[in-house]
């Protein structure tokens, strides 16, 4: 039985400075470094990572690390704003009507492209616009309520897309681009937005 590591936390010394990186050990088996848009820092590791070698690796990585972190941070500067509510100010009615605009929106191209899904959530997510479990559950932000209503459909075709590809294969890319040729600049305006994540696997 391998020892599970106690650490949770790195501080990283890189230029005079010292970089915190939460660490979070699970039964992967990769390595994946995080930079969340407040330049936050994120480790996933394996439990069978030694302490060791994950400052070893952080080490190769750091400027990786502080290019993203720059990068974030001006994603902060320039970023646009939804102008949504905080969720929690949120009446009971104003959840409902933007779980109805969005379900309605997946309903329709759940229609257009031939797909099904099981449960639609709204969510407050930090992180992501919109998720697809391999069941079939999709979740999306409910700041995308706010948002050009041809963000929104982006989202919805990109979570349905998952439906046929659970990946990001060039498969799914063309079976997104099928429903919206300019999907690329969908997600170029969507970054602007600041909700976009840096990942290295």
């Amino acid at each position: 039985m391998v020892k599970k590591s106690k650490i949770n936390e790195i501080k990283m010394e890189v230029q005079g400075r010292i970089i915190p990186i939460q660490v979070i050990r699970s039964d992967r088996k990769s390595i994946g470094l995080e930079i969340r848009q407040d330049t936050s820092v994120i480790a996933r590791v394996p439990y069978r990572l030694s302490d060791k070698g994950l400052e070893t690796f952080l080490e190769k990585h750091t400027e990786w690390i502080l290019c993203k972190r720059k990068l974030a941070g001006k994603r902060q500067d320039y970023r646009r704003f939804t102008n949504a509510l905080p969720f929690s100010q949120l009446t009971a009615k104003e959840r409902e009507q933007i779980k109805e605009k969005i379900a309605a929106r997946v309903k329709y191209y759940c229609e257009v492209m031939g797909v099904t899904v099981g449960r639609i959530t709204i969510r407050n997510q930090k992180t992501r616009w919109g998720s697809c479990s391999s069941k079939g559950n999709v979740n999306f932000n409910y700041q995308l309520y706010y948002l050009p209503e041809k963000l929104l459909d982006y989202v919805v075709v990109h979570e349905l897309a998952h439906r046929r590809h659970m990946n990001h294969s060039s498969l799914f890319w063309t079976e997104v681009g099928r429903y919206f040729p300019d999907f690329q600049e969908c997600r170029k305006q969507l970054g602007e937005y600041g909700l976009a994540q840096n990942e290295v696997r």
